[in-house]
């Protein structure tokens, strides 16, 4: 379980690292090429999915100032898989934004990398 927590500490320290460089590579190391995510709010009905090579970049360049952390709530070993819920915080431009999240965590080769993700506003 500690495998699994180490990695979740290093995805988020990549997350802040990209939020500053607006580069999302570090990130992206971290996902399966299968992976997908869903992310959502009270207005939508259905999310679209998004996809490994979706613009990251992009996305990273959408907020200054900003900083993500998260925390565990609670982690399911599967088979080969982890199953993370837990709370993500972004905080931009000294705003809170906080989300419910699910994770699916695979070892790949000897890695574990990001296959799904499902995140969910909770404003």
């Amino acid at each position: 379980m500690d495998q699994i927590q180490g990695v979740l500490k290093d995805y988020f320290q990549a997350w802040n690292e990209g939020l500053t460089s607006k580069n999302g590579d570090g990130i992206r190391k971290y996902m399966s090429k299968k992976f997908v995510g869903y992310w959502a709010n009270s207005e939508i009905d259905q999310p679209d999915p998004y996809y490994f090579d979706y613009d990251l970049n992009e996305v990273l360049k959408q907020m200054d100032h900003a900083e993500k952390s998260f925390e565990v709530a609670s982690i399911i070993e599967r088979k080969n898989e982890r199953l993370v819920v837990g709370r993500e915080t972004n905080v931009i431009n000294g705003k809170p934004f906080t989300a419910q999240c699910m994770f699916v965590w695979r070892k790949e080769d000897g890695e574990w990398k990001l296959l799904r993700e499902y995140i969910e506003l909770e404003r």
